[in-house]
């Protein structure tokens, strides 16, 4: 599995055999299975994570309601909201799948930067992308319905819809299932209209 990750970091950087055995030796590569909640709302904020296989959720619990905020899979960072100050979450995280990841902490991460310097650009482009991908997630939902949203999503994650509940994709794109059924009849009908002409 580590070679999925040194895969990765290759597209960024050149990977010396020095840091490609230094990252088998010390990333801490851990499998969880499906369930397992990685974080619950309160709880503080230790662990970051890099999927390597699997998906994970972010959720929150509001008036007893069950929100997706995202969902992470494959070759994606997971940083729970405010990770790496002194808070606690503000939201939960759980594997929707049998999940291996490697697992990052605030310290192991200053050893691993310090020791190896050149991973520093790297981390930094890791969230300038996730930076970029919240605010684009944010900007579209604010400015648009969720018939658009559910269009968005699979023109741009289609893989989700297959590994994903209907309710938790209803979750996600906030509305009701059954708002959900009815927004993909409507697709549905109008690609076969399209289909016809």
């Amino acid at each position: 599995m580590i070679s999925v990750l040194l895969s990765y970091l290759s597209r960024y950087m050149p990977v010396s055999e020095d840091l490609a055995e230094a990252l088998s030796r010390s990333a801490f590569v851990r499998s969880f299975p499906r369930g397992t909640v990685l974080l619950r709302e309160g709880d503080p904020l230790r662990e970051a994570y890099f999927i390597l296989k699997g998906c994970i959720r972010s959720y929150v619990l509001k008036d007893g309601d069950d929100k997706t905020i995202d969902f992470f899979i494959e070759e994606e960072s997971v940083l729970p909201l405010g990770y790496g100050k002194d808070l606690l979450s503000v939201h939960f995280m759980e594997c929707l799948e049998d999940t291996v990841a490697v697992v990052g902490t605030p310290d192991r991460e200053e050893r691993m930067l310090a020791e190896y310097p050149q991973l520093k650009d790297v981390c930094l482009t890791m969230s300038e992308i996730m930076s970029r991908r919240l605010q684009e997630n944010l900007a579209r939902y604010r400015t648009s319905t969720p018939e658009q949203r559910y269009g968005d999503l699979l023109d741009r994650r289609p893989d989700l819809l297959q590994r994903i509940p209907q309710y938790q994709i209803a979750s996600y794109l906030g509305v009701k299932p059954e708002s959900l059924s009815r927004i993909r009849r409507r697709l549905a009908s109008q690609h076969r209209g399209c289909a016809k002409t």
